[in-house]
């Protein structure tokens, strides 16, 4: 009579690894299972590696928004003049900006002017777009004011420009060479408004890490702006940074109110927010599309245990003569096809965090191989393949391969349970 055993007892593991280990004329693994072993790897390694670029680009292009840009941008509807004419701009930006950084929450505010032209090294010529702050507020942009990557001297901002890298490179300058901005509403005369052209030396040179920000930005004193641009007196525009940019709708009703009545809003969500739900939907697509790799890595597994089964067809009538019970077989051989399950797992995630964590080293050789640059930052923002490997990305990749596995491994166990030992040994 059959005795019943504790599962998964250590002799169901050593018939099954008994059975992993015999030749394959012996019945044992078949190139089937070494398929499957090998496509649960690339598969898993696919998924980290994938989800790790996702959550790597969304960082990166979520820090180099917040980073570089404001939160909140607070612009104007309109202020009718004293003369009865209409004011485009703040006309006291100082005071606004003073009662919305006292907002709970706000960390910055900051009048600016903001005028787009053409810049010029007496050969070259590029399109640009001109911010003018103030020097303290300059100072404090992240990834382009303290702490940066920057060449130049911030304190000298106040004597000369700040270009983006982009720019600079474009016009071959670099720190101490002089440009010409052109901008077209320039003096007024009796023929007409003149260009005005003006030459400003650059003082500093910075890399916020997006490429249409360092290739199209440049940075002047706020009072140089104003006469500039013919704004004497007025903002544009105040950019406001704030403690929380996630929470960013909380906060813009006390921003408004702080304003004034002629302020309007616009937040980094309403700018970026449409690229950030398209790139939600664009990982929740790939997640599906690599799950279902895998789900065609584990059927292989499916394949190489009825294989197996097949050939031990004998070797289970005889374990079942001799007292096993029908869980211990399917047991035998659920551990036979978990054991690719797991092998292939962990395989998997070995290979995708090593890939993840030498993405730049990696990217290199392909550039190497491929004899150019296959990462456009004109096209992608950012200057290249960032990858942030999170431990929730690594244990869902993880989860997901194991529960396939050994969802699949159950039914041609459950059949090599089933099997009547009568019938295995009538030919034998």
């Amino acid at each position: 009579m059959a005795t019943k055993t504790a599962p998964f007892s250590g002799f169901e593991f050593m018939i099954a690894w008994r059975y992993l280990r015999a030749r394959r004329a012996e019945g044992g693994v078949s190139v089937m299972t070494w398929i499957s072993l090998i496509g649960i790897t690339l598969a898993v390694f696919a998924l980290i590696l994938t989800l790790a670029v996702r959550a790597g680009f969304r960082a990166e292009f979520v820090d180099t928004i917040l980073g570089a840009n404001a939160h909140v941008t607070v612009y104007s509807s309109g202020e009718v003049g004293p003369e009865g004419q209409l004011i485009r701009g703040f006309s006291q930006p100082e005071a606004m900006a003073a009662a919305i950084a006292k907002v709970p929450g706000v960390t910055r505010a900051a009048p600016l002017i903001r005028g787009k032209l053409m810049v010029s090294d007496g050969e070259d010529t590029t399109g640009a777009e001109v911010y003018g702050l103030l020097p303290e507020d300059f100072a404090s942009i992240p990834r382009i004011g303290r702490g940066s990557d920057a060449i130049g001297e911030l304190d000298r901002f106040p004597e000369g420009i700040a270009l983006g890298s982009g720019v600079a490179r474009e016009l071959g300058v670099t720190v101490g060479d002089r440009v010409r901005l052109i901008a077209p509403g320039g003096v007024k005369t009796a023929m007409g408004t003149s260009p005005r052209v003006n030459a400003y030396e650059v003082v500093y040179i910075f890399t916020a890490g997006r490429y249409d920000i360092d290739s199209t930005r440049i940075y002047m004193p706020f009072i140089e702006a104003q006469s500039f641009f013919n704004k004497e007196g007025l903002a544009d525009e105040v950019e406001v940074m704030v403690e929380d940019p996630d929470a960013i709708d909380d906060y813009s009703l006390p921003i408004l109110n702080a304003a004034g009545p002629t302020a309007l809003l616009w937040t980094w969500k309403d700018s970026s927010g449409a690229f950030l739900r398209a790139l939600d939907i664009e990982d929740n697509v790939m997640f599906v599309i690599l799950s279902v790799l895998v789900l065609i890595a584990a059927m292989n597994i499916v394949s190489g245990l009825i294989m197996l089964v097949k050939n031990k067809g004998r070797d289970i009538g005889i374990l079942r003569t001799m007292g096993l019970t029908e869980g211990s077989v399917l047991r035998v051989f659920f551990i036979c096809g978990a054991f690719t399950g797991v092998i292939g797992t962990i395989a998997g995630v070995a290979l995708g965090c090593l890939s993840a964590l030498n993405i730049d080293q990696i990217m290199s050789f392909i550039n190497w191989i491929n004899g150019s640059e296959v990462w456009d930052p004109s096209i992608r923002g950012i200057y290249s393949l960032p990858a942030k490997l999170q431990l929730g990305d690594v244990l869902s990749a993880v989860a997901l391969s194991l529960g396939l596995s050994f969802v699949v491994t159950f039914f041609p166990a459950r059949r090599a349970a089933r099997m009547n030992p009568v019938e295995a040994l009538r030919y034998e």
